[in-house]
């Protein structure tokens, strides 16, 4: 197969592309202000959860400073996940606002910043999917050698 350069060949965006442009526009804008409200959700859950699961029979019993501990520790990843989720949310928000400023007003600078928070997007998850990855990878090796040594 042969390698084309789509820069010398001056690739261009039929009105069928811009309609799906558009399309995903509107779409991703709605998945953004979803992730937005996600995201405060896990914000106010970061306090509730730990308050309320400590008063749980089984883990009242535990000691004050265990359960402190606990509600501080859930509290913190709560928070630690909600402003991971921000992110993808924020460029897939500006990805959306971008493109459809751009398919109204055929902006070319608008396009060009969609498309670049669009792959801002892209890569965070790429890199999020390999930090998780290996995090996997090195809880299957614990859980090996933990049974290896049992």
């Amino acid at each position: 197969m042969e390698n084309v350069d789509l820069l010398s060949n001056d690739l261009q965006v039929s009105p069928q592309a811009q309609s799906y442009l558009a399309e995903s526009a509107k779409w991703g804008k709605f998945l953004a202000i979803m992730g937005f409200i996600l995201c405060g959700i896990m914000i106010l859950v970061s306090f509730l959860i730990p308050t309320i699961i400590t008063n749980i029979p089984p883990y009242n019993a535990m000691s004050s400073q265990f359960s402190s501990g606990m509600r501080i520790g859930m509290t913190v990843l709560y928070l630690c996940f909600s402003v991971l989720f921000f992110f993808p949310a924020f460029y897939l928000y500006k990805f959306s606002s971008k493109m459809q400023i751009a398919v109204k007003g055929i902006s070319q600078e608008n396009f060009d910043e969609s498309l670049m928070n669009l792959k801002s997007m892209f890569k965070f998850y790429g890199i999020f999917t390999i930090i998780l990855l290996a995090f996997y990878a090195l809880a299957f090796i614990v859980g090996i050698v933990a049974a290896a040594m049992h």
